[in-house]
């Protein structure tokens, strides 16, 4: 125990040099579904050794996201703001607009959503990447 004492707490719980890889596929599959399944895994809650305080070491890998489907009029009723802080800087963009212009950025902005609002949100969305 005393070659122990010098660590972290968390580095004495996790694995920090085995990062599990999960492959998705996005091909037909709703956007909503993939987000659900990126933020399970990103955080590990389908692991028996889940513990809400520690970091899964899960990279989660997303393939053919452009050929993802959107149910309903989603493409042209659901809105985006953003607002600068200023009068009058609100801006709007449709999902339509966002998809073309960037649909990595859709769905990481989705599955951040899903994940806990505490700290550890800017450490666990770093282990999601896209082929």
């Amino acid at each position: 125990m005393s070659l122990l004492r010098g660590l972290p707490a968390d580095r004495l719980i996790t694995n920090y040099y085995f990062m599990t890889t999960y492959q998705i596929d996005a091909t037909n599959q709703s956007l909503g579904r993939i987000a659900t399944q990126v933020a399970t895994a990103l955080r590990g809650k389908h692991l028996p050794s889940y513990a809400p305080e520690k970091l899964a070491n899960i990279e989660v890998v997303i393939s053919n996201l452009k050929s993802a489907k959107f149910t309903g009029n989603k493409l042209e009723q659901k809105t985006y703001f953003h607002y600068s802080g200023y009068h009058g800087g609100i801006r709007a963009r449709n999902l339509g607009e966002e998809w073309e212009k960037n649909p990595q950025e859709v769905l990481r902005h989705i599955v951040y959503r899903m994940l806990p609002k505490n700290k550890t949100r800017d450490k666990i969305i770093l282990n999601l990447k896209f082929s």
